[in-house]
């Protein structure tokens, strides 16, 4: 039901109740002005596009707070949202009130205060995904985000270090007792998170391959467990001899014998995570004279990067990195595949050279002298 009606003032109070029944006013100078903001509210109900006004009034972090608690997602994943969804300085404003200027004046901020362009990127993200939930719960008529662009990420042939041999060589020779960790993630190209949730059973020695089954979550002692590996990575990764042969040897060392018992262990029996881990790979890093922009993650870049240098296709870079989508290894290691022009230009090198060595063939027994009897 909906009304105009003009008050004592001359003001015009337009009116209207919505399906609980609750009631709307405003009120304007104009009589007309009161008509289209009626028109505009039935046509936003007729369209199902209608929101409450009063909707939009809960406050950012109670209504995302709950709409994370709602979410079928693990551990890892809450952890990464709640970082970037509390990163936002909105958070005691209601959330209809967040404006597109509020939001990129937000991703401006981050970027300019140090964080990598992808983090950013990560970040808006989990925004966005907040917004479009409030949308479709009709708590916002229209996402704040949708016109907002994340940084730029740097190109990935100028972002991505991988080792070079003498590089990988100096690594290893100052890796010390954190040499089997390292080899893993360089040679069979596991993430510091699977490396550290290795166990004796994953390790098949005779059969030359190691099986992906879990992965440790979180970034201290305390909060370190062991999870499900990110969707899509569990795996087998076949390994060379070589690689097996030095698990063999660490095994032997710790005194492994269960198949249940963790490969790689602190000095203290602890497992390993990202601040236990990455403190052993400065380590290793600056004994080897590395920049800092080397991290643990890097040795997992020149896996891959040897993998395709060395001939392997998406399918099989993507399988051994326990990539969810071939697209994932392509956006991010495109680059390290050569180019139309440089397999076209090796194909017909590959066909004159043959098509040469035929008519050096041909010439020779044509040439050849005869043998009189």
């Amino acid at each position: 039901m909906t009304s105009i009606r003009q008050r004592p003032n001359g003001k015009w109070r337009a009116r209207y109740r919505d399906a609980e029944n609750r009631e709307h006013a405003r009120h304007f100078d104009r009589r007309r002005d009161a008509q289209r903001w009626l028109d505009e509210v039935t046509a936003s109900v007729v369209t199902g596009m209608y929101v409450d006004p009063r909707a939009g009034s809960a406050l950012w972090d109670d209504w995302v707070g709950a709409w994370v608690a709602r979410q079928a997602w693990a551990a890892g994943t809450v952890s990464a949202a709640e970082t970037a969804l509390y990163s936002v300085p909105w958070r005691r404003r209601g959330i209809g009130q967040v404006k597109p200027s509020d939001v990129q004046a937000w991703v401006s901020g981050e970027t300019k205060r140090g964080l990598a362009p992808s983090t950013v990127r990560t970040r808006l993200n989990y925004v966005q995904m907040a917004f479009r939930a409030a949308v479709l719960d009709k708590v916002i008529s229209e996402s704040p985000t949708t016109s907002i662009k994340p940084p730029r990420p740097r190109r990935a042939d100028a972002a991505m270090d991988i080792l070079s041999l003498e590089q990988t060589a100096a690594v290893l020779s100052t890796a010390g007792r954190f040499r089997p960790f390292v080899e893993v993630c360089l040679f069979a190209g596991l993430r510091l998170g699977e490396a550290a949730g290795l166990q004796l059973g994953d390790v098949n020695f005779l059969g030359r391959a190691i099986d992906v089954r879990r992965q440790v979550q979180g970034s201290s002692i305390a909060s370190a467990e062991l999870v499900s590996p990110k969707y899509g990575s569990e795996r087998t990764i076949y390994v060379p001899g070589e690689l097996t042969k030095a698990l063999s040897a660490h095994v032997a060392a710790s005194r492994l014998a269960a198949p249940g018992e963790q490969l790689f262990r602190t000095l203290r029996g602890d497992l390993y995570q990202r601040n236990n881990a990455g403190e052993e790979w400065r380590g290793i890093r600056a004994r080897a004279g590395l920049p800092a922009s080397v991290t643990l993650h890097t040795l997992r870049h020149t896996f891959a990067s040897n993998l395709i240098a060395s001939g392997c296709d998406v399918v099989t870079v993507q399988r051994a990195l326990g990539h969810a989508q071939p697209s994932i290894t392509l956006n991010t290691y495109a680059h390290l595949w050569p180019s139309a022009e440089d397999r076209t230009r090796a194909a017909t090198a590959d066909l004159m050279a043959s098509i040469a060595a035929l008519a050096d063939s041909s010439r020779t027994a044509r040439k050849k002298p005869q043998v009189s009897g």
